[in-house]
């Protein structure tokens, strides 16, 4: 719980609707202590209030602007109008936590430099509630903030602290890696279609296969690649399989794709903190 403290979110999207349904199922927050608005949706408003118990009236920008913890959760695109409407609305003992990817803090404080920010790295794995989550505080962001922050993001799935400088590579690895794990599947399946399996039990054998595979390496103390060795037998399936893998070097595309996916996040990162630059 975060005792009394009332939460306002600013976008009533995809990712606001998961942070909110943990929240409130983990316990750490009751219903009538949220407060939401979004810049046109009404009904999507109307839905959220609906399936989760929050009050009629909390569906108000006033509250929100009164609220303890604000979450933006708005797309990276539309942070420099929430900027613009919101910013004169912050006050100094809020705190306030940014899901936008790629927008560093330091934009955040350099437009309003009162207020104690949070930036955040959530996955879609949120909507489930085993998000891998990163987040980092701003100059003004103590250990208590922080601990705010991890409480909410907690509700969600796992969190860690880091430094900001490590922001883009979380953003490349975990934050991008649902959609990495995706193509995988598809790929798979792809495969036992044209084994001669029909495109449902592939489907479930790939899926039961990763999810014991991934609760397998989660439990043990060994490393990926000792486990991979254990299951390994030479001159077995798996080294055939996993021969094929390294002849087209499946290890080297997956590590570029999280680099390269690392690399646009400090393009869009560099592009705000040129700005911040300009300005001084």
């Amino acid at each position: 719980m975060i005792g009394d403290k009332k939460i306002g979110f600013i976008g009533a999207g995809a990712m606001a609707e998961a942070i909110i349904s943990g929240i409130i199922s983990a316990g750490v927050i009751k219903s009538d202590q949220i407060f939401i608005t979004n810049r046109k949706n009404q009904e999507r408003l109307d839905q959220i209030c609906r399936t989760y118990g929050i009050p009629e009236e909390n569906k108000n920008a006033h509250h929100v602007r009164q609220a303890d913890i604000v979450i933006i959760a708005v797309k990276p695109k539309d942070i420099d109008l929430v900027l613009q409407i919101w910013g004169a609305h912050f006050f100094a003992e809020q705190l306030v936590i940014s899901v936008a990817a790629g927008i560093p803090v330091t934009y955040f404080e350099k437009k309003i430099d009162r207020v104690a920010f949070i930036r955040a790295m959530p996955n879609t794995a949120s909507h489930v509630r085993l998000s891998a989550t990163a987040i980092c505080g701003g100059t003004l962001a103590n250990s208590r903030d922080l601990d705010l922050a991890h409480r909410i993001f907690c509700a969600i799935g796992k969190v860690l602290v880091v430094k900001e400088e490590l922001m883009d590579a979380v953003t490349g690895l975990s934050g991008s890696g649902p959609a990495y794990f995706f193509y995988m599947i598809e790929s798979l399946e792809q495969a036992g279609i044209e084994a001669g399996l029909s495109r449902d039990i592939a489907k479930e054998l790939i899926l039961q296969t990763f999810m014991g595979a991934a609760q397998m390496l989660y439990m043990s103390q060994k490393e990926a690649s000792q486990l991979r060795q254990e299951v390994t037998s030479p001159g077995g399936t798996t080294m055939a399989g996993l021969e094929m893998l390294n002849r087209y070097d499946m290890k080297e595309a997956m590590i570029q794709a999280v680099l390269h996916a690392t690399n646009r996040s400090k393009e869009i990162e560099k592009l705000y903190a040129s700005e911040c630059k300009t300005e001084e």
